[in-house]
């Protein structure tokens, strides 16, 4: 046993508890895959991070450190909190990057670059492999979900690291209502990534999308909201029946849904409302047609950690 630097944090929000919280031990060297896994479990929280120094190669091509992802049940080549948690554990315990005004880490996935885009950090979503999903496999994840084929707009199987079924429903209250059933997906074995887009009228006010007559009523208005796509995350083969605010998923939808129009190339995510979080994800996409993750991050505990 060790006594390492610890760190948790709350990522995707800039109010403590209404974002996704992440543990980070800042010193994993000389852990094993089962230590790590074991401490991830305990925690139960969606991911829990290790940081070490970078390869080799790694810092031979400007690694600043080096970070490996477990869920409570599996390791992750990439996951979007984490990057953006890491980072500013990493940070704030003394971290110096290579390069001001630019981080770079190495995991799974390989080298993610994070920058500063309207003050905030992001991550370079990584590249994205995407496909028609299989006709018999959405067919049995819209009956775990309870959904109808007649309320998908759009599907596609998604995968920048993580894999996920990405689907864009007609309606944020039929998505806020879904009600899944995590044992079948579970069996499945798909992660679901579920997103609906919002309308917002002349004054500013989001308005759910209603399909038969796009009504609202005063109790449907929410001001001062920039969000543009409510967005939930189902995840039972990795241990998490639904993730608070995933930043990996959000990468991997934008970059599908910036491509076929679907949505602009700069918008506002919110997830975790049904929940009781209020995680909200920036997306953007440059001039190269990089698609950019940002999000706040605000400091919860700070202390060391037995491993």
């Amino acid at each position: 046993m060790k006594t390492r630097a610890f760190q948790q944090v709350d990522v995707f929000t800039d109010t403590a508890f209404l974002g996704n919280p992440l543990a980070v031990v800042l010193d994993g060297d000389g852990l094993s895959d089962a230590q790590m896994q074991a401490f991830a479990r305990w925690t139960q929280l969606s991911e829990t991070t290790f940081v070490l120094p970078p390869t080799p190669e790694g810092a031979a091509s400007g690694a600043d450190y080096r970070v490996r992802i477990f869920t409570p049940g599996a390791e992750l080549p990439f996951a979007g909190h984490p990057t953006l948690g890491t980072a500013h554990a990493w940070l704030k315990a003394g971290g110096q990057p290579q390069q001001s005004g630019q981080l770079v880490q190495e995991c799974g996935v390989g080298l993610v670059t994070l920058k500063s885009v309207d003050g905030r950090w992001a991550f370079a979503a990584p590249p994205l492999q995407r496909k028609t999903p299989v006709p018999a496999l959405l067919a049995e994840v819209l009956s775990a979900l309870g959904l109808h084929a007649d309320e998908v707009l759009a599907a596609q199987d998604l995968n920048n690291g993580p894999h996920w079924l990405g689907l864009l429903i007609d309606s944020v209250d039929s998505l806020l209502a879904l009600e899944p059933d995590h044992a079948a997906l579970k069996r499945l074995n798909t992660k679901v990534g579920v997103a609906a887009k919002r309308e917002v009228d002349a004054g500013g006010l989001i308005r759910r999308a209603n399909r038969e007559a796009r009504a609202f009523s005063p109790s449907t208005h929410i001001t001062n909201d920039p969000t543009d796509l409510e967005v939930r995350a189902f995840a039972a083969p990795v241990g998490i029946a639904e993730d608070p605010v995933t930043g990996s998923l959000n990468a991997s939808l934008a970059q599908w849904l910036m491509t076929e129009g679907h949505m602009p190339t700069c918008y506002c995510a919110r997830q975790g409302t049904a929940l009781g979080r209020a995680g909200q994800v920036f997306l953007s996409q440059d001039e190269n047609s990089q698609v950019w993750v940002g999000g706040d991050v605000v400091d919860c505990v700070q202390g060391f950690v037995s491993l």
